[in-house]
């Protein structure tokens, strides 16, 4: 019987890069991504480096997973909106977003949810601040957060545009 990993790990959406990383660290210690859940993960044994891992928010899409089966990479899982895929580094580099413009489109679908969510949540908490019998501070908590989770994304994007600018001088 094959040998299995299963570490429970928490993520924030805004550190989605640094959730690629650690993965890709992962398969280069010998641990694949077999299965993902809400924080968790597991692994199988590999070669070390054989697997480049990879993640995106994307809506599930049939025929964007059979793009990807195309190109040589396998879907692992899903958690929510986000998607992960592996594929065999011996196929050559594998990115998901090849330049600045697909980056930034990335980083405008997170912020336009955390902005849809987080916006539901103030209202929500605004309504129910004035409901003695309902918590609506959770919601107000949650949409703070939501909102620092956005700025987060801005910043990303502040960054892409500075280094789109550099690249054109």
């Amino acid at each position: 019987m094959s040998e299995e990993k299963v570490i429970h790990k928490w993520m924030w959406v805004w550190d989605f890069e640094k959730e690629e990383r650690w993965l890709n660290t992962m398969a280069q210690s010998g641990w694949v991504l077999t299965k993902v859940g809400f924080c968790t993960y597991h692994f199988a044994p590999c070669q070390p480096g054989e697997y480049t891992i990879r993640l995106e928010m994307h809506a599930p899409d049939a025929e964007y997973l059979s793009f990807m089966k195309e190109i040589g990479a396998e879907y692992v899982g899903r958690v929510t909106q986000w998607v992960y895929f592996r594929r065999k580094a011996e196929l050559g580099q594998f990115d998901l977003f090849s330049d600045i413009d697909s980056k930034l489109a990335h980083l405008k679908k997170i912020g336009n949810t955390l902005c849809i969510i987080g916006g539901a949540n103030l209202l929500i908490g605004l309504v129910n601040s004035f409901n003695p019998t309902h918590v609506g501070w959770i919601n107000l908590l949650c949409a703070t957060l939501l909102m620092y989770a956005l700025g987060r994304i801005h910043g990303k994007m502040e960054s892409l545009e500075n280094d789109r600018q550099f690249l054109e001088a």
